[in-house]
């Protein structure tokens, strides 16, 4: 299944996408942080796995706006 989607498109997608990741990241840094980290790492898990799910998604959409 292929879509088109227009610079445009790929554009706020990528933007919303970073906006995404950063708070991943620093959701990640903060459960970390925590006293008792280990008590929070399924958390810590599923951001992490969300961040490289998200890293994969932009890779793509870069690729797309190279083209």
């Amino acid at each position: 299944m292929t879509m088109d989607f227009d610079k445009e498109d790929l554009i706020q997608a990528k933007r919303q996408i970073d906006s995404t990741l950063h708070k991943l990241r620093e959701t990640v840094k903060t459960l970390k942080a925590k006293e008792n980290a280990a008590r929070y790492q399924s958390q810590i898990t599923l951001a992490t796995r969300r961040i490289k799910a998200f890293e994969l998604a932009l890779c793509l959409i870069e690729q797309e706006l190279c083209k």
